[in-house]
């Protein structure tokens, strides 16, 4: 049947029609490894939280977080725009924005060139990017390794 537009669509053309709209996340299909499809919790830039965060899955956050935050063993990722006033724990972390409060990784700790940290690190490994500001203690030993036995020397960065 014809109608002002054109002819009328039959069910296989509204099938191949492209749904999406500008701006919206659309689902990923089964192609994707586990890896990639691991769940990540998100706090968007107008969340202001206080408390203590917990999350058993990977997190990225915008928002300001005052408190404490606990992604044990998981990866945790502090946006360019957030304000963080908390002590955080979690497997690995990479800090674009800044944090006010200690870092404890059990991984990694990558701080980017946007990153701005007022507290000590602790981790295996830290990455600090040229143009970081770092105002505390950076402590690569962990209770784990066998050179934390001896006494431990401390670098503090300015």
């Amino acid at each position: 049947m014809w109608n002002r537009e054109g002819p009328a669509k039959d069910d296989r053309d509204i099938k191949r029609q492209d749904t999406r709209q500008p701006g919206m996340i659309q689902p990923m299909g089964s192609a994707l490894s586990a890896e990639e499809r691991r769940p990540v919790a998100w706090v968007g830039k107008s969340v202001v939280f206080k408390g203590t965060l917990t999350s058993s899955e990977d997190m990225t956050i915008d928002g300001h977080v005052e408190g404490s935050i606990e992604v044990r063993d998981q990866g945790l990722t502090i946006g360019p725009d957030a304000d963080i006033r908390a002590d955080i724990v979690a497997k690995t972390i990479t800090i674009h924005g800044t944090v006010i409060g200690n870092i404890r990784a059990g991984a990694k700790i990558d701080i980017r060139a946007t990153g701005r940290i007022e507290g000590d690190l602790t981790a295996p490994s830290v990455v600090i990017a040229e143009g970081a500001v770092v105002c505390g203690r950076v402590n690569t030993l962990t209770e784990e390794s066998e050179v934390a036995k001896q006494p431990r020397a401390q670098l503090a960065i300015v």
